[in-house]
């Protein structure tokens, strides 16, 4: 079995991705630099060697003709024309003598082939001796064109010009050779470039600890927002992250926390869910077991009997099934909003609820209007209110319903003369499965007003219940104006945030 590589965390990535970042940008940096301050180098050095063809021309001299070893300081200067020499070799001579290398700079006078004269103050360095460059110099310039080269030697890397030398009444060839030292002018910039280096060094380190600190203050959330995932666990969900500062991992933790108590909500309600619907069936579960057990077989009418017990709480059991779908489908986001007309819908539900029996219905007041809903969802909720005033109404009650406009929105409501609700057991009527009176006194699920109640905050209102004057109850679904915008359908949370407030 092999073991998953560890992930490497994201503060070692981040801080390795800004050192790269760095790196490059530093090593850019100084490269272009270094390359620029190179070049620039070199196209001093060369242009200090092309000099030497012009120098060989005019050089810098005494009063009087100096001898041949006086390489005194200039005072004057004058021609050094080649016309006014009998040899290629006294030309050299004066010119060698008179051409004194400067620091990192070295020269040399050839004749057929052989270094023949170097400069008796040498200031710079000495080529004289190296075989290798004067020989290149002189094949260089077999064709008579000046050369500038460049060559390796023992004294370093050597930039060089070689100008070639000859007269017609000479059968001498001659070559004029100037080497700079290519290393000790770049001196400098190595030494510059070494020192940006050592600084740059400064830098990553000071980016990487820097870097390092800044990125674990800022992962520092996420690492909270993991540990408090870790955390939660199904029968612990209160665990919530701090949502200090204002930036986006704040929004996130809050949004994070916002997430968790609609979790924890609806986790809450479908328990409670489990916990009634476990107690609803317990009863008619209890009721045809002990008709059965307490049956008997042989006896027709004892069977016909646990029959019809049996089929009559099986027609309960389907009936909490069928609210308990309606429940679940009035949270969902199944709803289909148009322009609702209140007059047409309120003409609809008055004449859907005239054929329940037992009571006088009427319809008092029809809204001239339109709201944002669903149509279906709105005509549900509505004759769930009547049917549910039927049932707690006595027999030959009128029942009145009616719907208004104002400026706060449409109501729907459905008046009963029945016993009323006590003001006290108005917060549980909306629960499932819950009753004023705390027992069952009619038939049904307990889960009709639980339904209308989701049904309303679906459309973005509420559902009340006030005293109707002289004696029982009214219940109004409240809308929001048309220009509300409808929020998504209720949550099994926003309904345990109601009742944790009630």
């Amino acid at each position: 079995m092999t073991r998953s590589s560890r992930p490497i965390p994201a503060q070692v990535r981040i801080l390795a991705a800004i050192l790269a970042v760095a790196c490059v940008g530093l090593a850019i940096v100084g490269s272009v630099t270094f390359l620029v301050q190179r070049e620039r180098v070199l196209a001093e050095v060369d242009q200090r060697l092309e000099t030497q063809v012009e120098s060989l021309q005019t050089v810098a001299s005494g009063a009087s003709t100096p001898a041949a070893d006086d390489v005194g300081a200039a005072t004057a200067s004058e021609t050094l024309d080649i016309d006014r020499y009998e040899s290629v070799a006294e030309y050299l001579h004066d010119a060698v003598a008179r051409l004194v290398p400067g620091r990192n700079e070295a020269s040399v006078a050839i004749i057929d082939g052989t270094a023949r004269y170097k400069p008796a103050t040498l200031s710079g360095f000495d080529i004289s001796d190296d075989a290798a460059l004067i020989e290149r110099a002189v094949r260089d310039t077999a064709d008579g064109e000046t050369r500038i080269g460049t060559a390796v030697t023992d004294d370093g890397s050597l930039r060089y010009i070689a100008i070639p030398v000859e007269m017609e009444e000479d059968g001498q060839s001659g070559v004029y050779v100037r080497a700079v030292n290519l290393g000790a002018e770049l001196e400098p910039v190595t030494a510059a470039m070494a020192t940006y280096v050592l600084a740059a060094l400064v830098v990553l380190v000071a980016i990487g600890f820097v870097g390092w600190f800044v990125t674990g203050r800022l992962l520092s959330p996420i690492r909270l927002m993991r540990e408090t995932a870790d955390a939660i666990s199904i029968t612990d969900l209160s665990p919530r992250l701090s949502t200090q500062g204002n930036d986006d991992i704040s929004d996130l933790s809050r949004t994070v926390n916002s997430m968790l108590d609609r979790i924890e909500g609806s986790v809450d309600v479908q328990r409670q869910l489990l916990d009634d619907v476990r107690h609803e069936l317990k009863t008619p579960i209890t009721i045809v077991r002990g008709h059965l057990e307490l049956m008997d077989p042989r006896d027709a009418g004892d069977a016909a009997s646990a029959r019809e017990i049996g089929i009559a709480e099986l027609d309960r059991l389907a009936r909490l099934v069928e609210d308990i779908d309606l429940l679940a489908a009035a949270e969902a986001d199944s709803y289909a909003v148009s322009d609702v007309d209140l007059e047409s819908l309120t003409a609809r539900v008055g004449e859907l609820v005239a054929v329940i029996p037992g009571h006088t219905w009427s319809v008092e007041a029809h809204a001239q209007g339109v709201v944002r809903g669903d149509p279906d969802r709105l005509l549900q909720a509505w004759l769930q209110l009547a049917d549910n005033a039927a049932k707690y109404t006595a027999v030959g009650a009128p029942i009145e319903i009616g719907s208004t406009l104002a400026a706060d929105g449409a109501h729907l409501w459905v008046r009963d003369h029945g016993p009323g609700i006590p003001p006290a057991s108005r917060h549980r009527i909306f629960r499932r499965f819950d009753r004023a009176e705390g027992k069952r006194s009619v038939g049904g699920s307990g889960l009709g007003l639980a339904i209308v109640d989701a049904i309303a905050k679906g459309h973005g209102g509420s559902c009340t219940v006030t005293d109707t004057p002289g004696g029982g109850a009214t219940f109004t679904i409240h809308l929001p104006p048309t220009a509300a915008e409808l929020p998504a359908p209720v949550r099994a949370g926003d309904v345990l945030q109601r009742e944790a407030k009630a």
